[in-house]
């Protein structure tokens, strides 16, 4: 599986829990408690990916990647941000050189 392949399949897997509700999903857990719940722990899993690189823990660095990730996910789902328009943006930027303003 590509790398895109792996984030459309996290946000499927996320958009599934939101129409089909599991119960001891997180996710659901997540998406029932609201927005203000999923941006707080965007925000706990930034700061715990800014500590883990600043002690350069390569390791610990790439666990709270991956948890930012996921938690950036369920928030686009939540705010009906399609990952397709996240990507056309990344894929927009990436043929962008020389301006690194933009970026």
């Amino acid at each position: 599986m590509n790398d895109r392949e792996v984030l459309e399949a996290l946000y499927a897997t996320v958009e599934n829990r939101r129409d089909n509700p599991k119960e001891g999903s997180y996710t659901c857990y997540l998406l029932d408690k609201g927005i203000d719940k999923i941006l707080k722990k965007v925000g706990e899993e930034c700061s715990e990916t800014f500590i883990a690189a600043k002690n350069d823990d390569n390791s610990e660095t790439v666990y709270e990647i991956a948890a930012l990730i996921y938690h950036l996910t369920v928030m686009m789902v939540k705010l009906g941000n399609p990952l397709a328009d996240v990507l056309a943006e990344l894929d927009k930027r990436s043929e962008e050189t020389g301006h690194l303003n933009k970026f």
